[in-house]
């Protein structure tokens, strides 16, 4: 008789042990010894360390325990929340006080250089002496203290940002009183200074970018990149809709008390004011094709004009007062052109810090910035007297647009040295010369195959200022430092030069 079970019945007996084997337990032996019990030292040896540590540290050891405790989310977001809010409330008031102190320290500086030399009887610009003195002190301080010349800087940067930001506003109000400064100009004049303006800016960016050429082939001086120049911010919506509210309430509020802040001038401001910012907003937000032919300060004098007629139409007292209310010229009465033209002063000291932070680029292409300046500027103001004497201009006028090619800030106090000259007139022509060259001056270039950075940069700031230098730089960056040098220089050596008794009087004998 066999003793071997069927294998039926061990399976049976197999299931019907009276334990269950995953509920064992291994005796407690000690580390040691279970490791010596199960893992001889040989198999020890040919094991990996990973392979050891993950049977000796089973995964569920490193489960964190119910103790472990952990902040709400909910309470660690609102706190850094709050956190970041205080942070950048605290950040805005801060840049707001600092962009006041920095930009009132200028407006001050300019302030009071004005008063000093009209009490001197000093017929000099006094803010080409303060850019002067800003300059010097800022390159003394580089060559001793360059840290104390790298804070000034740094101080004074929002300020110099919303210089920038702003600037093609400060040219807007010799538009806006346009059809004052021509009315008593006969047709047949006007059409000769449009072709002296539109012949004579086409002549200077030659003179200019050829003469940059020529250097630049003689001394061969290797082009390098210029200091990066700190760009401002973008307008906001929140921006447009703000100024609508002013010009909106102020409008109202004047046609229903016109004398309310004491004269019609002051009572007209405000919405005077925020009708030429609201036309540079909304300018500037335009497609660049409709820019080309359309330029925002074009959009700015008039979205001024147009609000001025409405408010000469509804308070039946036409545009010609109102238009007086907008640039009075009275420092006790002023307009919302007085204010915008009050700034010119700071535009000019702004010069010496572009020029300190472009020192560098100045003095390794010395040669071609210096003489292309020069001698734009001279063909430009004898060439405007010479052919305005041979198309019979009056000579006032012809003495009115002289500074045809020199920016506003600065033109203004050249004619101020010439008698009879029309200042409303100079600054009319000053910025119809700007907005020829923003329209025309990357495609003019191109035709005459100005490759070169510095050569286009010069060409244009030399013959249409700031307003060709704005639209240059912003389609080809590379340009900007040259062009903020030469538009700086430009000015500079225009005023220096008819600061001379000697070249006035040529000027004059010239005109006639």
């Amino acid at each position: 008789m066999s003793t071997s079970m069927p294998v039926s019945m061990a399976t049976t007996l197999s299931h019907s042990l009276p334990f269950s084997l995953p509920k064992l337990k291994p005796p407690a032996l000690s580390p040691s010894l279970f490791r010596r019990t199960f893992f001889p030292n040989s198999t020890l040896n040919t094991l990996s360390a990973p392979t050891i540590s993950s049977i000796t540290f089973p995964p569920r050891l490193t489960i964190p325990t119910h103790k472990t405790r952990h902040l709400p989310p909910k309470f660690s977001q609102s706190d850094t929340g709050n956190t970041s809010n205080s942070s950048s409330l605290t950040n805005t008031v801060f840049g707001v006080l600092h962009l006041v102190v920095s930009l009132g320290l200028i407006l001050a500086a300019d302030k009071f250089l004005k008063k000093a030399f009209v009490a001197a009887a000093i017929k000099f610009p006094s803010a080409l002496f303060g850019m002067f003195c800003i300059f010097s002190v800022l390159i003394t301080l580089d060559a001793t203290v360059p840290s104390a010349a790298t804070a000034l800087v740094s101080f004074f940067e929002p300020a110099l940002l919303f210089i920038q930001r702003w600037l093609p506003l400060f040219y807007v109000p010799s538009l806006v009183v346009l059809p004052l400064a021509v009315k008593d100009v006969p047709a047949a004049s006007a059409l000769k200074i449009g072709l002296i303006l539109v012949g004579g800016w086409l002549a200077t960016l030659c003179v200019a970018g050829y003469t940059a050429i020529a250097v630049r082939k003689a001394v061969k001086t290797e082009l390098v990149e210029a200091e990066p120049m700190g760009k401002p911010s973008p307008f906001s919506a929140f921006e447009v809709w703000t100024w609508t509210a002013v010009l909106i309430v102020s409008f109202v509020s004047a046609l229903f008390y016109p004398t309310a802040l004491g004269t019609s001038a002051r009572t007209c401001l405000p919405f005077l004011l925020a009708a030429t910012v609201l036309g540079y907003l909304v300018g500037t937000g335009l497609p660049s094709g409709v820019k080309k032919v359309f330029h925002p300060i074009i959009c700015c004098a008039l979205s001024a004009d147009l609000t001025a007629l409405a408010f000469g139409y509804f308070s039946k007292s036409g545009i010609e007062p109102v238009l007086g209310y907008y640039l009075t010229k009275a420092s006790s009465n002023p307009g919302a052109g007085d204010i915008l033209m009050g700034f010119l002063g700071s535009v000019i000291l702004s010069f010496s810090f572009s020029m300190f932070k472009q020192r560098k680029l100045v003095k390794r292409h010395a040669a071609e910035i210096f003489t292309s300046v020069i001698v734009s500027t001279v063909f430009s103001l004898y060439s405007t007297a010479l052919v305005g004497r041979l198309v019979q201009l009056e000579p006032s006028l012809t003495v009115s647009i002289l500074p045809r090619c020199i920016t506003v800030a600065l033109a203004l106090s050249i004619v101020s040295l010439f008698d009879g000259a029309n200042s409303s007139l100079t600054a009319a022509v000053v910025v119809l010369t700007g907005l020829v060259g923003a329209n025309f001056v990357q495609a003019t270039l191109d035709r005459l195959s100005f490759g070169d950075p510095i050569a286009r940069g010069i060409a244009t700031a030399s013959s249409a200022h700031g307003l060709g230098t704005a639209a240059l730089s912003a389609k080809e960056p590379e340009a900007l430092p040259f062009c903020a040098i030469a538009y700086a220089l430009n000015g500079i050596f225009g005023s220096l030069l008819c600061s001379i008794p000697a070249v006035r009087e040529s000027l004059l004998a010239i005109v006639g």
